[in-house]
């Protein structure tokens, strides 16, 4: 399997350090607000990395955190800790409002069919993990006390130490000191650092903070962003572990002092491969809840947003993103699901016809040997987590079932089951669609369909008997409650 390395700009073999064993960690959410596209795009990413690690017989061990402190309203380390101004906001304790937004962004994952992590630690709980990684890093003269009694980490003694081992500030993002510094706006609270890059390990609390825990032998404090990704990550896969991942927009400067706090602490880069899916933009500009122009993702699935037509059931949520590939822009449109959804109901209605066909003893020659398959999907998944090539495989497949079953080519019993076998293994246990979405193309209609199956064979047997008002009404109530009927020579199909 091949995945493309941010930190080498190439894709590389993956070989993990321990195999089997793989340890995984992705930046989860800070739970301010409601789960929205942007953060549904890292969560579907990693969790198809997730499920294909997995497939390839790896022991995995997926650790994905909650941000419930430190993360402030700015990178240059001045602002309200983003979780506190909600809570003063709405009145609320900052556990209360951590809690509700975990809740409705689990809820939404569940609604995608997002596998929940080996480990979901909170940085909250954390703290203490936090405060020994600043210890560590003050110990060795690589942090430093500022004028407003924070600790910060010092970027120059930074590099000039790890400068013998080309390891220094920027080498994740291709950024070096000097681009930052004469590319980077002003920002309020610089006054307190020696450097304009240097950034918080630790920020002094004042009596007003909420948030706050005695580091001695300074002051009461509150952690840095960056800095719980480094303890939580190291404690739970080691100093070095195999996968980071995360949004494009961590990179820096998240990331980027994350891999600084793992050098200077613990003498390596955290992680050897460093993969991040790409923005999900909306004409253009990145969605996000700064910018005031995300779509929740309960929106989406009751459809109650200006710029959707209709609600969206999860499952075409999640198809719209993995149409296109993890480390592309995803450009948002209403047109864009509609033509998701309609092209993952044409694999669901081919996929409930693969039981319908009748078959030969021989196979028609098709565009595609249906033997190679497997391969080929096996193939885009080992290059990159190629999903749009696999979805363009399974629409060949899918095309090859159509004309069986509308009898214009033969396929034999074998084939029928080697595709049936491909479309369970790739687009439902690894593109991760539903299982309760397999018939129709729309709705989970499980419960539901024994009973619209009844009805259509009283259709059938009002149409035999030549009982046209019954075997009308029959066909014109399931059309008006939302159901499209198509009569076959053998029978009848039926989708929402």
């Amino acid at each position: 399997m091949y995945i493309y390395n941010t930190l080498s700009r190439k894709k590389e073999l993956f070989v993990p350090i321990h195999s089997p064993n793989v340890g995984m960690y992705v930046c989860g959410p800070t739970v301010y607000g409601d789960a929205h596209l942007g953060h549904a795009r890292p969560a579907i990413t990693f969790d198809i990395l997730f499920r294909y690690l997995l497939h390839l017989g790896y022991k995995v061990r997926y650790v994905r955190n909650i941000t419930d402190v430190g993360h402030l309203e700015n990178d240059a380390d001045s602002g309200e800790d983003k979780i506190a101004k909600k809570a003063r906001l709405d009145e609320l304790e900052p556990m209360e409002v951590a809690q509700k937004y975990t809740n409705s962004y689990h809820k939404a994952m569940e609604a995608l069919n997002v596998l929940p992590p080996s480990i979901e630690p909170h940085a909250s709980g954390h703290i203490i993990e936090q405060m020994e990684v600043a210890k560590k890093i003050l110990l060795k003269k690589l942090a430093y006390k500022g004028s407003d009694n924070s600790i910060y980490f010092d970027v120059l003694k930074y590099n000039e130490k790890f400068k013998s081992k080309n390891i220094q500030y920027g080498i994740l993002s291709g950024r070096d000191v000097t681009d930052i510094v004469t590319n980077t706006r002003e920002l309020d609270g610089q006054q307190f650092k020696n450097n304009s890059f240097d950034f918080a390990l630790l920020k002094k609390a004042d009596k007003s903070h909420i948030m706050k825990w005695p580091f001695y032998p300074f002051y009461n404090m509150f952690p840095g962003w960056h800095l719980e990704c480094t303890a939580m990550s190291t404690k739970y896969l080691g100093k070095q572990f195999d996968i980071h991942g995360g949004g494009l927009d961590l990179m820096f400067p998240h990331h980027e002092c994350e891999i600084a706090q793992g050098v200077a602490a613990n003498g390596v880069i955290p992680a050897r491969y460093w993969m991040y899916n790409n923005m999900i933009t909306i004409n253009g500009q990145k969605m996000g809840k700064s910018l005031g122009n995300f779509i929740n993702l309960e929106q989406f699935f009751d459809g109650n947003h200006a710029l959707l037509s209709k609600a969206y059931n999860p499952m075409t949520v999640r198809f719209f993103i993995l149409r296109v590939k993890y480390n592309s822009t995803l450009d948002f449109s209403n047109e864009g699901l509609q033509i998701a959804e309609n092209k993952l109901g044409y694999l669901l209605d081919a996929y409930d016809r693969i039981n319908k066909i009748k078959p030969s003893n021989v196979s028609s020659s098709f565009g595609r040997d249906l033997k190679d398959l497997n391969q080929d999907c096996e193939n885009a998944m080992n290059d990159d987590l190629n999903t749009p090539l696999v979805i363009t495989y399974l629409d060949d497949a899918a095309s090859t079932i159509n004309s069986c079953f509308y009898g214009q080519s033969n396929i034999t019993e074998d084939d029928l089951a080697l595709v049936k076998s491909v479309f369970d293994l790739f687009l439902f246990e690894l593109l991760g669609i539903s299982d309760d979405f397999k018939k129709g193309s729309g709705k989970s209609l499980e419960p539901y369909s024994k009973a619209i199956d009844l009805l259509l064979n009283m259709r059938l047997d009002a149409k035999k008997n030549k009982d046209w008002a019954t075997s009308d009404k029959i066909r014109n109530e399931l059309t008006a409650l939302g159901f499209e009927i198509k009569d076959t020579k053998d029978g009848f199909e039926w989708k929402i």
